[in-house]
């Protein structure tokens, strides 16, 4: 799996929006659409999984990893796409966007309660799958829990395809401090997402420790690298 990259690489903390937001939020669009055809994984900013069908929220202006959904199954014959998404955060906007879509499998683990206050434990449907897990939880919680559930529902959900919303701010040297994730348990649950679908690609969510994301994105590479059958 290669990485691509589209973009500023940072938002600084204090800023929301500048006139350029909207060009580097499509080309982070774009980007994922471009990772999503070549089982890449798109390093973008700004990252897209709060973004949901007509309002911008939490940093997210568009919803990077549903337009590469949507795009592979409408330009593709992707006919069945699977989202796994392990941000510390509730990926809120691509649950609702697929809410009501039997063709698309939402599958989340994050922080609960926490922002943005959704995917608890009795949020959930046919093709929704929340998994929320308790703060200072770490790599064995997280693997526990992708081992008993995500697995599972992935594999009776039979995708085509499988996109990774990689958010790596469960990571414990992460400014949130919330999970305890290391970097093994990043290329593990990488490791993971790569053995689930004949074809797997990632797009960049969150992560805010400039130090350590270089170093978390590699182990996930070298995850999704591992297991990855396609081209």
């Amino acid at each position: 799996m290669l990485a691509t990259l589209s973009g500023p690489h940072w938002f600084d903390a204090d800023t929301v929006a500048s006139e350029t937001s909207w060009t580097a939020a499509l080309l982070a669009a774009g980007t994922a659409i471009e990772a999503a055809e070549t089982s890449g994984f798109a390093l973008v900013r700004p990252p897209g999984h709060h973004a949901r069908p007509r309002t911008a929220m939490g940093f997210c202006l568009v919803n990077n990893v549903a337009v590469a959904a949507r795009h592979m199954q409408a330009e593709h014959g992707m006919e069945r796409v699977a989202i796994v998404d392990y941000d510390l955060h509730h990926g809120n906007g691509t649950q609702e966007i697929f809410w009501e879509d039997d063709t698309v499998l939402f599958v989340s683990l994050h922080a609960w309660p926490f922002y943005p206050g959704t995917g608890g434990p009795t949020e959930q449907s046919d093709t929704t799958v929340n998994v929320p897990l308790s703060t200072e939880s770490g790599d064995e919680e997280y693997l526990l829990a992708f081992d008993s559930v995500v697995i599972p529902a992935v594999e009776r959900f039979g995708p085509d395809l499988l996109l990774v919303s990689a958010g790596f701010d469960a990571h414990e040297e992460d400014p949130y401090r919330q999970m305890r994730v290391t970097d093994e348990g990043v290329r593990e649950l990488s490791r993971r997402c790569a053995a689930l679908a004949p074809r797997v690609a990632a797009v960049l969510e969150g992560g805010y420790n400039v130090a350590t994301l270089p170093r978390l994105v590699s182990a996930a590479l070298e995850g999704f690298s591992e297991n990855a059958t396609a081209g």
